[in-house]
């Protein structure tokens, strides 16, 4: 039952619902009747209890029934339960529209000057309301006593907050005015406004990316997840703050989005709160056209086990369902679909009053005395302010499940004929002269005809009331926002030698890059200061990866702990959840891993507490699958480690075409805060976490790194400490192989290169060409993209310098001079990856790239370096050729 609907509605709207089935119809009113008064003798408590009772019994009865997740088409919080609403509502709704103006008129006037620039007018004119009660009653900044809220904005809806932020001080009209243009900002002395939130772009202003859509719901639903890690695990106490998540119902139809609703449910995540703006309507038409939306998202977020609260009618419509004393409103909204809901939207008080409210005799009666201006101006929920309060405190007040409201708006609200609820409104970036009077006239601005049809911006004295209660309200809730901050103490990085002397000093023992890695991570888990904060992440392939030491060291995070005896109770490697677990196991979801890690990697400025996370996954599974979150996490400046583990075309022989990973390293070198490294020897992997960790945490640079690892196990070598400043460019000189007894003296020479699993191949090559008297010169390349961008560096510098040019040999050009003969890369990736240097290749010098192009396939991993060209002979006979064409 909804409590906000009357008693008699509800007996009216349920007969109706049920008569043309009922073969009892007195029976069925008794059975009403009796329900009622139970509600009204004993409170809804009881009668909930009933209902739980009732349903017990028919499922004992095996009938084949259970209850309807959807509610009538009302909102969720009566009128009668409302709380008092605590502003001054006539001055929100003024600043309000300042806000919708000043937002108005930054898009429109770009647009009027730069046809290209885009931007969205639509989607803050249905959401404005929205926002503006969560800043001036809920959304906390953070302070010395309050660690803040995180709020994720609907991306669409940027130039709101931007409106927001110029009334603030945050923001010059200047800035404004250059919307959308980030480079020819500064020369007019202005700072560009982005297009979507973006920190790395306003990296003081924006903290989470939403501008890819289904990312930002994700993201704070483990952002949510990750505050109650913090605190279960005793480092930062983050109870009595929120997330805030405002998303569009289009938005809902993304896999991301909806893909950790149970979760969010299952670990009672009462600190979450969305807000799904559903003003049923996307880019090309609505988001259910014959259906609605509302209904549909509330079945599914309480089916997930989430609290919905529905926010969908104005204070207006309270007298008309009051006086609706046989529930023919809620009846004609049930028969409404939302495609017709959008006409209503964007057509006058006129039509609604014949098409709507003409309907029926008990409809027409609703509307009578009712002028059409009236009729126009009734609100859905989206657009009260005392409604969307109520909500919001419903929300904040719930405990133990998360909360929803679908919030029913207008797209284009109070666009008029320019935007309102039209198909085309989301495209809508120009208005002309007599839209923007109606638009002024709409919402009663303080403008002039000149100064609307001039998009003049709009800014009240600094001592009128409206900036004094603006500044009064943040000031109260602990300061301005969204706001990034980036003040976090350095965490101390323990000496190389002292966790991973085993790998750089390894005298030839045998262990695969994987297992070196694990040892590694397990060694920094038990020092005192770092261990704490790091935060091993797995998505179910712990056990895969030899991690399973890790359960007993440092435990599963388990918000309830561990409440059954596991199977393995009796093993050294048994299964362990504790609520203060470290290791973060999301079972088989790349898409929630890395959404943890992302909120693990970005804690130094969301919380001021820096984290460090090693997320280790099969590499396919990564930047294939997961990019476009990685990107986001790029964006928002995400410090940690991505091990993609089994890595290669050829390393996981057995598995097939879609676990074997041959260009992760090609999407990796996308990314311009990504350094992404193919270490072949565990010393190397190991000097390469330790200069990261330094990177990240000491010198607290805003860069994350991709190491692959690999499975197979062989000889480690020594990395001495005379070669880590080359192997942290990207590549170094490796002597160590042995050359064999009784190899003739080299009349040829010729140079090698190889990065991961190949490098052992390049080995057996030299080792072959050796006893044929060609002397190979063997180079480890540990980040084929680190040399790439350093060599693209230097003839960047060449072409912008001012001075006269003067050419900088990028490293890898020297690294290789000191070598002779043609040149033959070789990796367990597609060609593309060392092709990435072959402009930096010393003049005069053949180069030739060996790779694994092509999907993979199962085969052991002879058959496969065989087949595709990449193993010790083919190697070998490369280089042959190669000689033998040059003629040496």
């Amino acid at each position: 039952m909804n409590a906000s609907i009357p008693a008699a509605q509800l007996l009216a709207l349920a007969s109706t619902e049920t008569s043309s089935a009922d073969a009892d119809p007195v029976e069925t009113a008794e059975w009403r009747e009796a329900f009622v008064a139970l509600v009204h003798a004993h409170g809804p408590e009881r009668a909930r209890w009933m209902l739980h009772e009732l349903a017990r019994v028919a499922r004992a009865q095996r009938i084949g029934w259970q209850p309807e997740l959807a509610t009538p088409y009302a909102n969720t919080v009566p009128v009668d339960r409302q709380p008092p609403f605590p502003g001054d509502l006539a001055i929100e709704e003024r600043i309000g529209s300042l806000m919708r103006w000043n937002a108005l008129a930054m898009v429109v006037r770009a647009n009027q000057a730069y046809g290209e620039l885009g931007g969205h007018i639509a989607s803050y004119a249905s959401a404005a309301d929205l926002f503006e009660t969560g800043f001036h009653h809920f959304f906390h900044g953070r302070t010395d006593v309050h660690g803040g809220d995180l709020v994720f904005f609907q991306p669409h809806s940027a130039p709101g907050v931007y409106a927001r932020a110029f009334l603030e001080g945050r923001l010059t009209e200047n800035d404004l005015a250059h919307y959308r243009q980030e480079i020819t900002a500064p020369i007019n002395g202005a700072r560009g406004l982005s297009s979507y939130p973006h920190p790395w772009l306003m990296p003081d202003f924006w903290q989470f990316p939403t501008g890819s859509m289904g990312i930002g719901p994700i993201s704070a639903i483990y952002h949510a997840r990750f505050m109650r890690y913090l605190t279960h695990r005793g480092l930062l106490d983050c109870e009595g703050r929120k997330v805030w998540g405002f998303f569009g119902d289009g938005e809902m139809d993304e896999p991301e989005s909806m893909s950790a609703l149970t979760l969010a449910a299952r670990e009672k995540l009462d600190n979450l709160v969305w807000v799904v703006n559903c003003n049923l309507q996307r880019l090309d038409g609505p988001v259910r056209g014959n259906g609605r939306i509302i209904d549909e998202l509330e079945k599914l977020f309480a089916g997930a086990g989430w609290n919905v609260v529905k926010l969908v009618w104005g204070s207006d419509w309270d007298g008309l369902f009051a006086r609706d004393a046989d529930g023919a409103l809620l009846r004609a909204f049930a028969e409404t679909v939302d495609g017709q809901m959008q006409t209503f939207a964007a057509k006058d008080g006129r039509f609604n009053r014949d098409h709507f409210f003409g309907q029926n005799e008990a409809l027409q009666r609703l509307a009578q005395g009712m002028t059409d201006e009236q009729i126009d101006r009734l609100k859905r929920g989206g657009h009260d302010l005392v409604k969307i309060h109520a909500a919001y405190a419903a929300a904040a007040a719930h405990r133990g499940q998360p909360t929803v409201i679908l919030a029913h708006t207008k797209k284009g609200y109070g666009m008029g004929t320019a935007g309102q609820g039209r198909m085309t409104t989301h495209s809508q970036k120009k208005l002309d002269e007599a839209d923007l009077i109606g638009f002024r006239n709409r919402f009663n601005l303080p403008l002039s005809d000149q100064q609307a049809t001039s998009l003049a911006f709009y800014k009240p004295a600094e001592d009128s009331p409206e900036m004094r209660y603006l500044r009064e309200r943040r000031a109260a809730l602990g300061g301005a926002l969204p706001q990034r901050r980036t003040d976090c103490a350095t965490l101390p990085v323990p000496p190389l030698a002292s966790y991973a002397r085993f790998a750089t000093e390894a005298a030839g023992k045998e262990m695969s890059t994987t297992m070196a890695f694990v040892r590694l991570l397990g060694n920094l888990l038990k020092d005192g200061e770092l261990g704490p904060r790091i935060v091993p992440i797995v998505a179910d392939e712990a056990r895969t990866f030899g991690m399973a030491n890790l359960f007993k060291q440092v435990g599963i995070y388990s918000s309830v702990g561990q409440r059954y005896a596991p199977e393995d109770i009796g093993s050294v490697l048994s299964y362990r959840e504790a609520i203060d677990g470290q290791i973060l196991e999301e079972g088989i979801s790349e898409a929630g891993a890395i959404a943890s890690w992302t909120a693990a990697a970005t804690s130094y400025s969301v919380h001021g507490l820096a984290m460090l996370p090693f997320y280790i996954y099969y590499s396919m599974f990564g930047f294939q699958r997961v990019g476009d979150a990685i990107w986001a996490a790029a964006d928002q400046r995400a410090r940690g480690f991505l091990l993609g583990a089994t890595s290669g075309r050829t390393t996981l022989g057995g598995e097939g075409l879609q676990h074997q990973d041959g260009s992760s390293h090609l999407v990796a070198a996308t990314i311009p805060n990504c350094r992404a490294w193919d270490p072949a020897f565990a010393g190397e992997m190991a000097v390469i976490v330790d200069a990261g960790m330094r990177e990240m945490l000491v010198e607290q640079r805003d860069v994350f790194h991709y190491i692959t690892l690999m499975n197979e196990n062989y000889a480690q070598p020594d990395v001495p400490e005379s070669v880590h400043e080359d192997l942290l460019r990207g590549g170094w000189r490796y002597d160590g192989w042995q050359r064999p007894d009784g190899a003739p003296a080299a009349t040829q020479r010729v140079t090698l290169l190889g990065s991961g699993a190949i490098l052992t191949e390049v080995v057996k090559a030299a080792q072959a060409l050796a006893m044929e008297g060609i002397e190979a010169t063997v180079f480890s390349i540990t980040s084929w993209s680190e040399l790439s961008r350093e060599g693209l560096a230097c003839e960047s510098r060449l072409l912008t310098s001012e001075a006269a040019p003067v050419r900088i040999e990028p490293f890898i050009t020297r690294l290789l001079a000191a070598s002779e003969g043609p040149v033959i890369a070789a990796t367990d990736y597609v060609r593309a990856v060392p092709e990435s240097i072959r402009a930096y290749v010393p003049e005069g010098r053949r180069y030739l790239t060996l790779g694994t192009d092509g999907f993979g396939r199962s085969d052991t991993r002879a058959a496969l370096r065989d087949f595709f060209g990449v193993d010790a002979a083919a190697i070998a006979t490369a280089a042959r050729r190669l000689l033998a064409a040059a003629g040496t």
